[in-house]
This record gives C-alpha cells, structure tokens and sequence, in this order.
C-alpha cells in the first residue's frame, strides 16, 4: 500500500496578536516529525512518504497527494492543531478519498472529537504497533477493528475499541526511525534560540511521573518503556554529521540502570555528539554521579519543567517535589557546566509581583535558556478537568501555551504585556555555544 504521513502546519492562533498586536511570544515549533518517522519505521512492506507542512506550504501540499496517491493519508495532531486537521482531512476526502487516519496527543485524549466523516480511523495511544497491524489489515482486505488502539469511525455513535495493553514489544525497536523520509526538509529542524541543526533520537515512551497538565503518560497507559541503549546508539549513528541529538524522552534518567547503560555503550562506540536531554529536577539531584558521567558522554543541555517556584503551585502541578530541590537541582547542573532549558508555566492566577518572582528567580539562578508558557488546561487532562468549568475559550486553536483559555487575575491586556515584557527581557541576550 501507498501511505502518505502528514505533519500539520503551524496553525495555532494567539490573542496576544490578535488583540494586542504583541508578535514576541509567539511560538514556532521547528523540530522534526519525529513521531511520523518512528510510525513509518516498521511499514517494510509498503511505500511510505512524510509530508511536512511546517516546511512546506498547502498549495504544494495538493501537487504532492496527487502524484503520491496514497491509499492511506495519517495525520498527527497536537491540541492546536486539530482544527486544522479536520480541514485538511476534509478537502483530502473530497480529492482522493483515501482512508484517513488520525493519531496523536490529541487522538490520545479525546478521541471522540475526531468521531467525524473527515476520517475513517482514529489511533488512541503510541500508534507504531497499532498503526502497523491496521495497514497490514487493510492491505489484507480486513476492516481492522479489533486491533487495540484502533477505533473505527461512529459518527453519531459513541466510539468503541479495545485499550492497547502496552509492553515492550510496543516498541519494535528493531526498526529504526525513517530519517530518510525528511532528508529534504533536514536543513529547517533547527533548535532557533541557540541556531542548532538537530536531530531527535527516542530513548523512552511514557513517563516515571503523572504532572496534573502533562499529555504524555496516557500515550502508553502510564507505564514507562525505555529502549535499548543499542537501539539508541544505531540511531544516532544513522543521524550521520548532525552535530546535536535530542533524546525524546519525558524523564531521560527515570531508568538509572539503563542510562548508565547508554552512557557506557556511548563511551565505547567514541561518540562524539552534543546531546540534549529532558530531565526531572529531583532525579538530578537523586543521580548527581550520573549527570556527570553524562557530560562525559556530551550532554550539553538539559530541558528540565521547574514550572513554578512558589511550592503550593508545584503541589497544585503534583510534580512530587518543592522549590529547594530545584534550587540543588540547579545548583549541580551549574557545578557540573550544563546548559540549563528552564520550562516554567506562568498561572493565569499570576499577578505582577507572580511575574516579578519568576523573573528574578530566573536571573538570579542563571537560566540560561528559560521558557514560559501560559497554563493550558488541556483536554482530556486531570488539569482540564480541575479546571473546565473555569475556562472561557473553547477554540482549540487556541491552546498553544501562549493564550490564558481562562479568566486572567490582571486585566487581559496587562498579563499579556507584562508576560511580553519579560520574554523579551530574558531573551535579549540569548545564550551561544560554546
């Protein structure tokens, strides 16, 4: 079968410019479509193309289903993205009519918004075994409604499939991810504060933990499913003279032994590659021994979610930890020479002196890269459904951790250009490398 895998574009939608006319906070996501060349990994038997619409325009989009014709077109979708999705799912329906297929984080959590003529299939969870089983069924001439994490289209109908009980053979970790399929787009995955051409490598699916606005653990069930550090070091070898690698994983370390593992393989295969990596501040300071060995083996930069330095709003979070393990975690990360990629989440709730703290917290402890996002309450999460009856904006083009979808404690336009203010403050002088 001919498969046709779409990344949607950069479509989500900003009230800061909308209304205010603020175009700084705006946020461009340059990486590669990394899930789409995991879920083309194991399709040996079929003919398979990524067609990425964060590079590409939609007029060249229509030339391209045309000369391909696909049998099957797969969409991923965040949040932000669906709309868009169901638009383009609509007009390739009317062209081609090929069976569509929707997957993704928002797939993952709210599979019934995608219950809709646009597409005939819907992948709930970490779709590489499941989406492999449902083409070799259409391929077979089968329906494929038995497959777990598979749902059928019921338009009008509540949707029914089996829940996918995921383990390691989930993984299929036998078949490399499908870099070639974006060779041509390679040129545009740049990581744009520090200008890095960059490719991604996945070391773990899941999470060690369950933060209350998190999308990531349902993806696998809520277990956590690490690969083996071979497989990781085929793939960073296939990523060829790429000179950094981001290691797709919600807690890099959440498996000691196997990082240890990794780090040694990475040691004995001579390695030489700047590495980045998303890391808990409590298992930084639970491994400090391991954080260094790791720089050893070229971590440069860590993405750790601090979110919060005031202890109540961690707890609110449930991130398991309080604000004096984020002062050690920083504190050994300094010591140890690693760039430090601070997430912090600005709260709706956020007054001035809110906004203050943060940014006097994030210079006085030398963030070198810190990144604010807006609370989104995403659907489907234990956040959304804290906070639903608070929301305001149910536009899901919207939900781009840019926009408050909730009421704001400052007047509207004061926490946009106050939360402008600082961005713009803190990313004046943006951080080189070395």
């Amino acid at each position: 079968m001919k498969i046709m895998l779409v990344n949607p574009p950069n479509c989500g939608r900003s009230i800061p410019e909308e209304e205010y006319g603020i175009t700084s906070i705006k946020q461009i996501f340059r990486g590669e479509p990394f899930n789409l060349e995991v879920l083309a990994a194991p399709l040996t038997d079929h003919e398979v193309t990524i067609f990425d619409l964060k590079c590409e325009n939609e007029e060249a989009f229509w030339p391209a289903l045309e000369n391909f014709q696909p049998d099957v077109v797969g969409f991923t979708s965040l949040t932000c993205e669906a709309n868009t999705v169901i638009r383009l799912a609509a007009e390739v329906k009317k062209r081609k009519n090929p069976v569509i297929v929707i997957g993704g984080n928002h797939a993952t959590y709210v599979p019934q918004y995608f219950n809709r003529a646009e597409f005939d299939y819907i992948v709930i969870g970490l779709g590489k075994k499941s989406f492999l089983d449902l083409v070799d069924a259409l391929a077979g001439g089968e329906e494929g409604t038995s497959i777990p994490g598979i749902a059928r289209i019921a338009q009008g109908k509540t949707l029914s499939f089996i829940p996918r009980n995921y383990t390691e053979e989930d993984l299929l970790e036998t078949y490399a991810p499908r870099y070639d399929l974006v060779v041509k787009y390679r040129n545009n995955y740049v990581l744009e504060q520090l200008g890095l051409k960059m490719g991604f490598v996945i070391t773990a699916y899941g999470c060690t933990h369950k933060c209350s606005f998190c999308t990531i653990p349902a993806l696998t069930g809520g277990k956590y499913l690490s690969h083996s550090a071979s497989a990781v070091i085929r793939d960073i070898q296939l990523l060829g003279d790429i000179p950094f690698v981001r290691m797709v994983d919600a807690n890099t370390f959440g498996n000691p032994s196997l990082s240890l593992d990794l780090y040694e393989k990475i040691m004995q295969a001579g390695i030489k590659k700047r590495l980045f990596a998303d890391v808990r501040a409590d298992t930084i300071v639970k491994h400090p021994s391991l954080i260094k060995k790791w720089k050893e083996a070229g971590l440069y930069a860590v993405v750790v979610g601090f979110e919060d330095v005031q202890d109540s709003r961690l707890a609110a979070y449930d991130k398991k930890y309080q604000g004096n393990i984020i002062a050690k975690a920083i504190e050994i990360l300094h010591y140890t020479g690693i760039v430090i990629v601070g997430d912090f989440i600005a709260s709706p709730e956020y007054d001035e002196s809110d906004f203050a703290q943060l940014e006097k917290f994030i210079l006085a402890n030398k963030i070198e890269i810190p990144v604010i996002s807006i609370l989104t309450p995403i659907p489907g999460t234990r956040l959304y459904e804290k906070m639903k009856n608070q929301i305001i904006i149910d536009n899901l083009d919207y939900y781009t951790f840019t926009n408050a979808v909730t009421t704001t404690k400052m007047p509207q336009d004061l926490f946009y250009r106050t939360f402008a203010d600082i961005v713009n403050r803190l990313h004046e002088k943006p951080h080189k490398t070395q």
